[in-house]
């Protein structure tokens, strides 16, 4: 506001430098005896001499700058003052300082100043010493009461020095209005009105002039209201200073006025008809002769109310032509030393008066052209047009007209103001919506992690379905649509800062205004070119507005959560972050307006910090899977690579100014930071749930697994190439946007190789979890398989589906689905997301790979441990307990049959075969689980059988015996030869050697000529076995294996 505006406001005492309508309170008169009704109710006008009638308590102050309070007193403020209880030495400047519009606004200065009458001590408290400690005030109240003492010290030394002056300066001065007021009229009489205006009215504690002379045109009124006696009537003489004599003038005034009527009814006709005929005659020959003058004014006017620029710029321009061409005319005559004649006095009388309208008419299309340019975003375009046309049109009309000031300029600055208001707007609408979503958000519960597997599983479906809840994705959504109001170039604030630009490089490179006019005479043309301080600032502006951006963008992805949502319901008016200049009709919404009605008084508060990740992020949805995250934080970073791209080209930023560029870079580190964090801990949660991945199906192409393995290959695929994307920023393909963005340190790819081994750790972790898990029911439990709809709305039991439904209830057959789903992302699914890291992120995990594959490792051996334990211990006993049983000692010397416990420890074999080749073999082949699982109780029956043979007594063996104990062994053996091994065969070995000890040499040697005997007593047991063992055969190769075979040979 400049100082011109200022005085205006203080003299005028006004709220505004351009008021629509004249306050009401300023209407109102400040004379009480402007119009006076006397007890009859006859209402008098004002005459001149009624200022005499004011006492001085109740005269209108002449100064500028005074207040009229609600009881009608003036009031006279100063323009600053010092504060009153000390703490600084301007109240303007504090306030200012604060952010209060006191210098703007002189009714709330006012209510600021000490010396007002509208000071109101609370609202000075309240916002001066806001922050002021009881101390502080303390000392305040000290120094205010030492500045009254004085003051009123010195006000009593004035009046009792002065005293006597003043009393007879007030006793002449009612003295001398007294006789004046009273003159022709009998002193008893006006003593007699007084005692008895007196005596009738209540003694009042009031003291002035009217006491002694005023009240006595009231009592004279013939008014008798509350009186028992009427005074007597005062008749004044003509020349007393009353109104009723009209001070004094009424004995001359009636018989002047009778001459001049007589006057102008006898010499009136008789003077003005020759003259009004003459001047009518020379007008019509005038306006005959100049039709184009006289109309125009009124041709003017109505091209101006039609909006026809072109025809209102002619018509203006001819007017001043006439101007230019009386000026000359003028100028003519003075050189010439001749006089005027009548018709040239006219015509030039005449083109005044066309111009007096005519430049006001213009002055007005200018006001209204100035205001519609300066407030861009109040200027809707015509149609057929568009803003920017429709702002080249005002621009060449002002121009036409002829203006002081550059339209250009204005219109470029305007637009400024209104891009930076516009920004600051969107931007704290935003973020106060962005967290109210978050806090209602946080509020809610956490999904279970049944629901969250459900959501993981759609990274296995290329459609578009929903990846997280409802209100998460809702979220999200908002989020997406704030940076893309922020960044898009097509549709976002960056895009209106670059077409900012954009039209000011033009108007600085003289091309835009190649079109524009030079206005009348060329006057314009010195706007056609903007000055070097205008080019800087508005190179400056197109800086601060790309920062405004900048710090928006930065400020939701790198500050923490805000604390402070009030602001969306309190805006403090003429504050710095109101905006100056109208915004769009309506204000832009992140959320559309789905955060409903809210109560100022009751807000979401801030959710109890549990430890959370997501508490520190501010676009982070609580709760959020890792999916969503990679889904909308790859569109969001490709956005800003994109933005960043337009940004490094702008001229302002590429120009000269590493310190805007190093705050994009800044900006890109933290995005990049910041999103890689946010994925890498949903990542963690969500590897947390894949356990819950497991629905206990079958694949489809791979029967000996679930899907597990390829749910899990999936997600991990799913956020690997969204991570991907997030570091490197692939998508932004611009040149510009590719040297701006720095290469992800090598914290960020650590971090990324890190949570890559921790999410198989944990998914690896949860399968040994839900094969081990006890909960189980005992009873026969078959998994029933749920669509994504039935799992995410809860939907009952008609919306489920049964398919290649297992045993879940059954121990060993989760443990033996697990270990084949471990050998099968051991073997290929696991290798492949560690080559797709290894091309996603240009490194080698050399390391990480062993690593991967020790916990495999040891998780399956883990596995395979448990899954066979209590088989092993089974057989143990089994064997261990029929070796020690005393029946087991042949009855004959050539025994015949081997014992029960051989029989019973192969089928419990035999079952162990049927559970696995039942549980994870394919169709036509067994799998390469079932040979290590029967090999290693192979191993373990052997041992068995050796420490059987070693625990038996009496430690001795005869011929029997030892037949006895060659057939048991020999009849496992064979019998089980397909899953043989070197370490069962070694155990056979020592099996026999420890017999040898056991025996003597007559039995050795009478065995070795038994052996013949004992193989066809073995052939014959186990041909009499094959139907009950016959699984343990070798399976014969197929047609096609034959066939294969024959072209390998040939």
């Amino acid at each position: 506001m400049t100082d011109f505006e200022r005085n205006i406001l203080n003299h005028y005492n006004i709220p505004s430098a351009f008021p629509e309508e004249w306050p009401k309170e300023l209407d109102e008169s400040d004379d009480e005896d402007a119009i006076i009704s006397d007890t009859l109710g006859v209402r008098r006008s004002r005459s001149r001499y009624s200022a005499l009638e004011r006492s001085a308590s109740e005269r209108k102050s002449l100064l500028p700058g005074s207040q009229k309070t609600g009881e009608g007193k003036a009031n006279l403020v100063q323009k600053d003052e010092p504060d009153p209880l000390g703490a600084n030495p301007s109240v303007v400047t504090s306030l200012r300082n604060r952010g209060l519009p006191v210098e703007q606004d002189t009714r709330l200065r006012n209510k600021f100043m000490l010396s007002s009458t509208t000071f109101s001590p609370a609202l000075f408290l309240s916002q001066s010493h806001s922050d002021a400690s009881t101390e502080d005030l303390l000392r305040g109240l000290q120094y205010l009461t030492r500045s009254i003492d004085q003051k009123s010290a010195s006000l009593k030394v004035l009046v009792e020095t002065n005293f006597e002056r003043f009393v007879r300066a007030k006793a002449t001065i009612d003295n001398v209005y007294t006789e004046m007021r009273n003159q022709g009229v009998d002193p008893s009489a006006v003593a007699a009105a007084a005692a008895a205006a007196a005596a009738a009215a209540p003694l009042s504690p009031r003291h002035s002039r009217r006491t002694s002379g005023i009240h006595f045109r009231n009592i004279s009124s013939g008014s008798a209201a509350g009186m028992q006696n009427p005074a007597p009537v005062i008749t004044p003489s003509k020349n007393a200073l009353r109104k009723e004599t009209d001070y004094g003038v009424q004995g001359i005034r009636g018989p002047l006025l009778e001459v001049s009527q007589k006057a102008d009814e006898v010499w009136g006709p008789a003077l003005g008809g020759k003259e009004r005929e003459g001047n009518l005659k020379s007008i019509a020959d005038a306006i005959t002769k100049d039709r184009a003058l006289y109309d125009l004014g009124s041709n003017l006017s109505e091209a101006i109310k039609q909006k026809d620029y072109s025809t209102a710029v002619q018509l203006y321009n001819s007017a001043r032509q006439y101007v230019v061409d009386a000026r000359a005319l003028s100028d003519s005559v003075v050189e010439k030393g001749r006089t005027l004649n009548d018709e040239e006095v006219h015509r030039i009388l005449v083109i005044g008066r066309m111009w007096a309208d005519a430049d006001n008419q213009v002055k007005s299309l200018k006001r209204d052209i100035w205001r519609r340019l300066s407030n861009v975003s109040s200027a809707l375009p015509f149609p057929g047009f568009s803003q920017t046309e429709e702002h080249m049109e005002m621009i060449t009309v002002l121009l036409d007209l002829g203006v002081e000031e550059s339209p250009i300029w204005v219109y470029l600055l305007s637009r400024y103001d209104y891009l930076k208001n516009k920004i600051s707007a969107v931007v704290e609408r935003s973020k106060i919506e962005i967290e109210i979503l978050r806090r209602r958000l946080a509020a809610s519960d956490k999904p279970s992690p049944q629901t969250v597997a459900a959501f993981l599983r759609q990274a296995s479906k290329d459609s578009s379905v929903a990846l997280d809840t409802e209100d998460v994705i809702d979220f999200w959504d908002c989020i997406l649509t704030y940076f893309t109001k922020l960044l898009s170039l097509s549709s976002g604030l960056l895009g209106e800062v670059v077409d900012f630009w954009d039209s000011a490089q033009a108007f600085i490179d003289g091309t835009r205004q190649r079109s524009l006019p030079t206005g009348f005479q060329g006057e314009s043309s010195k706007h056609h070119q903007l000055s070097d301080t205008e080019v800087s600032g508005l190179r400056s502006g197109a800086v601060d507005l790309v920062t405004l951006i900048r710090d928006a963008v930065n400020s939701l992805l790198a500050d923490p959560p805000t604390d402070d949502i009030s602001a969306l319901f309190s805006p403090i008016p003429g504050s710095a972050q109101t905006p100056t200049t109208p915004l769009a009709p309506t204000a832009f919404s992140p959320t559309d307006g789905r955060i409903g009605r809210l109560d100022p008084q009751n807000l979401p508060a801030a959710a109890v910090k549990k430890g959370e990740p997501w508490e520190d992020f501010a676009f982070w949805p609580p709760h959020s899977n890792s999916l969503a995250a990679v889904k909308y934080l790859e569109q969001i970073l490709k956005l800003l690579g994109i933005a960043v791209g337009e940004i490094a080209v702008l001229r302002p930023v590429a120009t000269n100014n590493p310190a805007v560029v190093e705050k994009i870079k800044s900006m890109i580190s933290n995005a990049r930071d910041r999103s890689l964090r946010a994925i890498c801990e949903a990542w963690s949660k969500d590897a947390e749930c894949c356990r819950y991945l497991e629905e206990w199906v079958r694949a489809p192409d791979k029967r000996d697994q679930t899907r597990l393995p390829l749910y899990f290959e999936q997600f991990e695929t799913k956020v690997l190439l969204g991570m991907q994307q997030v570091m490197y920023f692939s998508d932004s393909s611009s040149k510009a946007g590719r040297d701006i963005i720095a290469p992800p340190p090598s914290k960020h790819l650590q971090m990324a190789r890190t949570q890559f081994v921790s999410s198989i750790y944990k998914a690896v972790s949860g399968m040994l979890e839900n094969a081990e898990d006890a909960g189980a029911s005992q009873e026969d439990e078959w998994v029933l398989v749920s669509s994504l709809e039935a799992v995410a709305d809860g939907g009952g039991p008609n919306e489920l589906l049964t398919h290649e439904a297992i045993n879940v209830s059954s121990r060993n057959v989760r443990m033996l689905l697990t270990m084949s789903n471990l050998k099968a992302l051991r073997n290929e699914h696991i290798p492949t997301l560690i080559q797709l890291f290894e091309t996603s992120f240009s490194v080698k995990l050399t390391d990480e790979s062993k690593t991967i594959r020790d916990v495999l490792g040891q998780i399956d051996a883990k596995l395979f441990r448990s899954y066979t334990r209590p088989i092993v211990a089974h057989l143990t006993k089994v064997i261990k307990d029929g070796i020690k049983d005393p029946s087991w000692t042949p009855n004959s010397s050539r025994p015949t049959q081997v014992r029960p416990y051989v029989y019973a420890s192969l089928m419990t074999l035999v079952m162990v075969h049927t559970e696995v080749s039942t549980t994870i073999s394919n169709a036509g082949s067994n799998s390469p689980l079932l040979g290590e699982i029967l090999s290693f109780l192979l191993e373990n029956t052997s041992q068995a059988l050796l420490d059987g043979f070693k625990e038996r007594q009496p430690n001795t063996y005869t011929l029997a015996s030892l037949m006895q104990a060659t057939l048991d062994t020999e009849f496992i053996a064979q019998t089980m030869s397909q899953y043989a091994t070197p370490k069962a065969g070694e155990i056979q070995g020592q099996i026999y050697t420890e017999l040898d000890k056991r025996t003597t040499n007559d039995a050795r040697q009478r065995l070795q000529q038994e052996l013949g005997d004992m193989r066809i007593v073995l052939k014959k047991l186990r041909e009499g076995s094959r139907n009950s063992f016959g699984c343990f055969k070798r399976p014969r190769p197929s047609a096609t294996d034959k066939d294969r075979g024959r072209k390998l040979t040939g």
